[in-house]
């Protein structure tokens, strides 16, 4: 048998996927939430997307209290770097919407595209993560974190001791994660 070939869609999964089967239980309501939900995800990345190249080319957008353009301007404004990965081991890592270290004060700005309420903790791990990769410690560095999302900015700056607890956590459950795989190996 010749099988067609498809080789615009190597690499892609379709929406109904046999790689995540779950849907074959949906009914038609469960299908349209799931497809919005989908579709906003979509939309996230490519804001994102759009978002890093504007910082990357410097271009501000029209000072109107939108999420987008409260965020992209106040990331060139504060002079930072887009999509930055921040490592600690192959069993920690993640990537900051927006970063920049002056100073001596540490900010990280992220883009929520959504609608559901976010919380602070992911980027309070991509202080530790900075913390541990940069070796700082969080009691002798200033922390502004930012999420911006409905046309607003929240600003948190996070007690030092939360962000020592965070890192503390990175560090055992890394060499734990890493004694086990040692263990599967031998």
């Amino acid at each position: 048998m010749i099988f067609n070939k498809h080789s615009a869609l190597v690499g892609q999964h379709a929406f109904l996927s046999a790689s995540k089967p779950s849907w074959i239980n949906y009914d038609e309501d469960k299908l349209d939430r799931a497809y919005l939900v989908a579709q906003a995800a979509a939309r996230g990345t490519r804001l994102h997307e759009l978002a890093h190249r504007l910082i990357r080319e410097e271009v501000w957008l029209p000072d109107n209290d939108q999420t987008l353009s409260l965020y992209v301007n106040d990331a060139i404004g504060f002079k930072m770097s887009p999509e930055q990965i921040l490592y600690y081991s192959e069993h920690c890592y993640g990537t900051a919407d927006t970063i920049c270290f002056r100073n001596n004060k540490l900010r990280i700005h992220d883009l929520k595209t959504g609608i559901n309420t976010t919380s602070e903790a992911q980027l309070k791990i991509y202080a530790a993560l900075f913390c541990l990769e940069y070796r700082f410690k969080p009691f002798d560095i200033e922390i502004e974190l930012r999420i911006y999302q409905n046309n607003e900015a929240r600003i948190y700056e996070p007690d030092p001791d939360d962000i020592f607890h965070i890192i503390d956590k990175i560090v055992t459950f890394s060499k734990h994660l890493e004694a086990r795989r040692e263990e599967e190996l031998s």
